[in-house]
């Protein structure tokens, strides 16, 4: 019964490589009961948070759910997916955002992050508030109370410092097997193709369709020129580009966030940046976090150096080796 748990607290310190890879390898398997896709979510969701947690790896609900509110609209609103395992019935948390989508006739062509403001508060807060009865404590339960500290009433977690590094060091695996499982469960009790065809689906749930309120923050702090490579740009051509490809940190925060020209985005893609760029993204960052309208972000205010630091040498450690730079730089 460990998913009414409201409190739960970490019964081990320390686990080996050996021990975290069989608590995955149960929660992906037939023995961990998933009579819905929230186990999956939330280890999304908390892969995509990996870098959203304080100095004592503490992580708000705040996020968490942001991140879970935002992959689940996606998957049933958008993409129309069942996430029961039973195909007559809905998820407690489907049925909570289809209620959303009826009250304010909300077409289904519209991904989260194009929702107002106000409404995806909403919607995280009712998701947040079911998601305390059941979800919370299942994958603690699951993972034998090792992999974090929750508390429903505070709302956050505090994760295992081994999971962690874990999860730092094989990110891209878990991402994939976390993915594959997902789709695996969905094809099962939906019409709308076969795995691979939802894998695409599932992969880019968490993408957002546009980084433009981005670029109205970063606009003041590249001097119209291209992060990279120097040359002048204009509105209408530049991009926001992940300084840490996407692909690997799967989440949107401001400090890895960079203004490019449209020939080095399409360039760099999802490759990692040379490293002489790096300081120069710490330089710009000890700046932002200088404005006191920036470090109240919730993004800003887990940002250390370090984390960056620790970012890039984990996406070259996940297979992030093609190492990328502009053919011409205007210095």
């Amino acid at each position: 019964m460990s998913h009414k748990l409201q409190v739960g607290e970490m019964r081990a310190a320390y686990l080996t490589d050996k021990e975290i890879w069989g608590h995955f390898n149960y929660i992906f398997s037939s023995k961990s009961k998933n009579s819905t896709t929230y186990k999956f979510v939330l280890i999304k969701s908390l892969l995509e948070n990996l870098y959203n947690v304080n100095d004592k790896l503490e992580l708000s609900y705040s996020s968490l759910f942001a991140s879970f509110a935002k992959i689940y609209w996606n998957l049933v609103i958008h993409h129309n997916l069942n996430q029961i395992n039973m195909t007559d019935k809905k998820a407690e948390v489907q049925n909570i955002l289809l209620d959303v989508q009826s009250k304010y006739q909300i077409p289904n062509t519209l991904v989260f992050d194009k929702l107002s403001y106000e409404l995806q508060v909403e919607i995280i807060t009712k998701v947040k508030r079911k998601c305390k009865i059941n979800v919370m404590g299942a994958l603690y339960g699951d993972t034998s109370c090792t992999i974090y500290d929750f508390d429903n009433r505070n709302e956050q977690i505090r994760l295992n410092s081994t999971f962690y590094s874990f999860m730092q060091r094989y990110q891209k695996v878990l991402n994939y097997l976390t993915n594959y499982h997902l789709a695996l469960f969905l094809e099962k009790f939906n019409e709308q193709g076969d795995t691979t065809h939802l894998l695409l689906k599932v992969e880019n749930v968490s993408k957002r369709s546009s980084l433009d309120q981005f670029y109205q923050v970063l606009s003041s702090f590249y001097n119209g020129k291209c992060f990279y490579c120097g040359k002048a740009i204009k509105k209408d051509t530049a991009h926001v580009d992940h300084f840490i490809p996407w692909s690997f940190v799967q989440s949107d925060q401001l400090w890895n966030l960079v203004i490019a020209c449209i020939v080095c985005n399409l360039s760099k893609s999802d490759k990692l940046a040379s490293k002489i760029f790096l300081d120069t993204v710490i330089e710009r960052n000890e700046l932002l976090i200088t404005l006191p309208e920036l470090r109240r972000r919730e993004d800003m205010q887990v940002y250390t150096s370090n984390k960056l630091k620790d970012l890039y040498h984990y996406s070259f450690e996940n297979g992030f080796t093609d190492i990328w730079k502009p053919k011409k730089m205007i210095m």
